[in-house]
């Protein structure tokens, strides 16, 4: 299998806990998916819902295609997602029940096809940034030290 990443949300990750994750296909039109393969998408406030018994993805950006002219969409539209309908109802009853929201996580190619992966996802508070952020710190001071001792040993 031939997966090759074009854009994360790293910011997913500090907002939220992220309890599931789901691989879905993306509707494209015109020139959009020539634009994500030149890496020119953003996840940055992006977010899915689903409307109808169908999924969408909000606020995904794909920078218009350099040599699109007229075949250029808009760069901020919704688009549909492509996932199994029993997977749609059962994110939907998740997703009603217990306050949370779906969050893309990355979008990729795979075996030349674009995919994105959502994740389910809670909102952190303050505190739980600030536990993060904690960790983070003690990671890369981890790193160092351990660094610092291969150089040294």
């Amino acid at each position: 299998m031939d997966i090759k990443v074009i854009a994360e949300n790293r910011k997913a990750f500090f907002n939220y806990f992220i309890l599931e994750k789901y691989e879905a296909g993306i509707v494209l039109v015109g020139t959009e998916v020539k634009s994500i393969r030149e890496h020119k998408v953003s996840l940055k406030d992006s977010f899915a819902r689903v409307d109808n018994g169908e999924l969408f993805l909000y606020n995904m950006h794909i920078s218009p295609y350099s040599y699109g002219n007229i075949y250029n969409v808009s760069p901020v539209r919704k688009r549909k997602l492509l996932l199994h309908k029993a997977e749609i109802n059962r994110l939907l009853g998740k997703l009603t029940q217990k306050n949370l929201t779906l969050v893309p996580l990355k979008i990729y190619l795979k075996n030349n096809k674009v995919k994105i992966e959502l994740g389910l996802a809670k909102g952190k508070k303050y505190f739980d940034k600030r536990e993060s952020i904690k960790k983070r710190e003690v990671e890369k001071e981890i790193r160092t030290i351990l660094k610092e001792k291969e150089k040294g040993g």
